[in-house]
C-alpha cells in the first residue's frame, strides 16, 4: 500500500504539517522557536516525509551530531528524530519505507553511527538499533541525607539565573561531553532554546533554578504537591569535586522532601551518604539507541581496555552493513577489517551496537542466545569503558 504514497524530501511548505504531525505523534505542541532551533542541526536532505494529498502522514529526520566514543574520539553521528506516522495511515509500511530512504542518505553522507531515543522499545531492533546507554532514575530522601565524614567539601557552588550564564554552562557541558561516551555537541541554538525556559516545557514545575560550580552545574525545578520534590533535569560534572559539591548543595535545599535525578548506574551518590538506603533506584530504562553504520570505522575509533583478537560475524537484516570482521586490539587501539576467516562470535547488528559503549555484557547476551560462539567474556573485558557512558541530551 505504501507504493501509492511517495517518500520524498521535505520542503519548506511541509513544515506546518510536520509540526502538526509532531504534536499528534508525541502529544505535545512544540513552539515555533523550538522547531527553528533544532532545524539548525539538520543538513540538506536530512528530512523525508510522506504526503497523502495535502496532509503530511509520515516523517523522519536526522540531526548532524559529533558524538564521543570510549577513549574520547569524536565521531559523526546521525541523530534520528521526529519520526511519526499518522494514526490514519498505520500498518502500511510507511516507517520502513522512510527508514530505508533516510538510512541510505545517512550512509551516503558517511556517518559511521546513527542514534535515536525510542518511545517504544520493540520497534527499532529490526532496524539494527540496540540500547547502548541506560538511564537510572534515583530519588534521595533529602530530609535525612547526611554526607559521610570521608566525603570532601570542595565548596564553590553558587545559585544563579541560568540565562545569565549560558556561556559558562556551555563550556562546562563541552568539557563533560568530551569525556563521556554517548554525549554529543550541543550548539548555541539549543542552549538558547533550553534556557528560554518556555512555560509549556516545565511540566508543572517552577522556572529553572541553577546551581553553578566551576566544573559542573545542576538545572532543576521544584514540583509542589502533597510533598515537594526537586527534579534535577540536567546534572553535569566534569570533575569528582564538582559532583560532590553539587550534591552537598542539593541536599541542603529546604522544604524539599526528595531530590530526583536521571543518571547512570555507576553514579557514586549512594556512597557519599552515611545511609545509602536513602538513595532509591526508581527506574532503569534505555536511553540512546545506537546503530553502527560502518562497523570497521566505528570499532577502530574507540579505545580498548585489554588486548583482543576476535573474528565477529555480524548480521544486518535491514541493510547490508554487516559482514565478517577481524578485530585486533593492542595497547588500547584497534584495527578492524573484513575477513573470510571463521568467526569466533556471531551476533546481529543491534547486539553489536548495544555493546559498543561498554554498558551491556556480551556474556549476558550470550546467555540469552543473542551471541553465539566463544570469547564473549574476552570481548566484555576489551569493551569496558572507564568513563560511564551517558547520552548528553535527549533529541
Amino acid at each position: 500500500m505504501v507504493s501509492a504514497l511517495e517518500v520524498r524530501d521535505a520542503v519548506e511548505d511541509d513544515w506546518p504539517g510536520i509540526r502538526l504531525l509532531t504534536g499528534v505523534s508525541y502529544g505535545a505542541n512544540w513552539r515555533p522557536e523550538t522547531f527553528d532551533a533544532w532545524r539548525t542541526l539538520m543538513p540538506p536532505r536530512s528530512s523525508v516525509v510522506v504526503s497523502d494529498g495535502p496532509d503530511i502522514v509520515g516523517m523522519a529526520h536526522y540531526l548532524d551530531f559529533a558524538m564521543t566514543v570510549p577513549g574520547g574520539a569524536q565521531l559523526p553521528a546521525a541523530g534520528i528524530t521526529w519520526v511519526g506516522v499518522a494514526p490514519t495511515h498505520r500498518r502500511r509500511g510507511l516507517l520502513r519505507a522512510m527508514y530505508t530512504e533516510l538510512h541510505q542518505r545517512i550512509s551516503d553522507a558517511g556517518y559511521p553511527l546513527a542514534g535515536l531515543t525510542a518511545t517504544e522499545g520493540g520497534i527499532y531492533g529490526r532496524f539494527g538499533y540496540g540500547p547502548a546507554t541506560m538511564e537510572t532514575q534515583l530519588s534521595v530522601d533529602r530530609r535525612f541525607a547526611r554526607l559521610h565524614a570521608d566525603a570532601p567539601d570542595p565548596g564553590g557552588v553558587r545559585v544563579v539565573r541560568p540565562g545569565d550564564h549560558r556561556d559558562e554552562l556551555a563550556a562546562i557541558y563541552d568539557r563533560y561531553r568530551r569525556l563521556t561516551p554517548g554525549a554529543q555537541v550541543r550548539p548555541t541554538a539549543l542552549w538558547d532554546d533550553l534556557l528560554a525556559d518556555w512555560e509549556d516545557s516545565r511540566r508543572g514545575g517552577t522556572p529553572w533554578f541553577c546551581l553553578l560550580h566551576a566544573d559542573g552545574y545542576a538545572l532543576y525545578r521544584m514540583h509542589r504537591g502533597a510533598a515537594r520534590n526537586v527534579r534535577v533535569e540536567e546534572f553535569r560534572a566534569a570533575t569528582a569535586d564538582a559532583h560532590i559539591a553539587l550534591w552537598r548543595t542539593l541536599a541542603g535545599i529546604d522544604l524539599a522532601e526528595t531530590v530526583s535525578v536521571s543518571t547512570h548506574a555507576r553514579d557514586p551518590l549512594p556512597h557519599l551518604l552515611t545511609d545509602a538506603r536513602l538513595v532509591q533506584t526508581t527506574g532503569v530504562e534505555d536511553e540512546l539507541w545506537l546503530r553502527i553504520m560502518d562497523v570497521s570505522r566505528a570499532l577502530e575509533a574507540r579505545s580498548y581496555a585489554t588486548d583482543l583478537d576476535v573474528v565477529l560475524e555480524v548480521h544486518d537484516g535491514f541493510r547490508s552493513d554487516g559482514g565478517r570482521f577481524a578485530l585486533s586490539a593492542s595497547a588500547g587501539r584497534a584495527q578492524c577489517a573484513r575477513t573470510d576467516a571463521a568467526p569466533d562470535l556471531t551476533m546481529d547488528l543491534d547486539v553489536l551496537s548495544a555493546l559498543y559503549f561498554g554498558v551491556h555484557s556480551a556474556a549476558t547476551l550470550a546467555s540469552a542466545g543473542r551471541i553465539r560462539g566463544d570469547g564473549a567474556s574476552r570481548l566484555d573485558a576489551a569493551l569496558y569503558s572507564a568513563v560511564p557512558p551517558q547520552l548528553g541530551f535527549g533529541f
